[in-house]
């Protein structure tokens, strides 16, 4: 029996971390966009359902700052021409800063729990 898929995030917390779930993800092969969606989806049990309106303006800004780079491809099943998403040098090095700066903020939410004697 597949299990239920969580209740998504309020939207002011995946726009603060929009950008690192996007490099996360296109890290390693290139992706287009629905792709891009849907492997987000897919590996959140759909927790991180990606809409056009805010992964395109994402990708264009991250491409813009030079952590992504675009190319037009095949797509898979058309064939037709798609956009597709590849991190550069220095998106990886973005990528490696935000998630040591998530990693260090998680930790210190953590130890707020436990000062409060835990959450639930």
């Amino acid at each position: 029996m597949p299990s239920s898929a969580p209740t998504p995030p309020d939207a002011n917390l995946l726009r603060g971390h929009l950008d690192l779930i996007l490099l996360s993800i296109i890290q390693g092969t290139p992706k287009y966009g629905l792709e891009i969606s849907k492997l987000a989806q897919d590996a959140t049990n759909g927790y991180f359902d990606l809409k056009v309106g805010s992964l395109y303006p994402a990708l264009h800004r991250l491409e813009k700052a030079g952590f992504v780079r675009s190319e037009f491809k095949s797509g898979p099943r058309s064939g037709n021409q798609v956009k597709a998403y590849t991190l550069t040098e220095s998106g990886g090095r973005e990528l490696a800063t935000r998630r040591a700066d998530f990693e260090t903020f998680t930790q210190q939410l953590s130890k707020l729990w436990t000062l409060a004697g835990g959450i639930g």
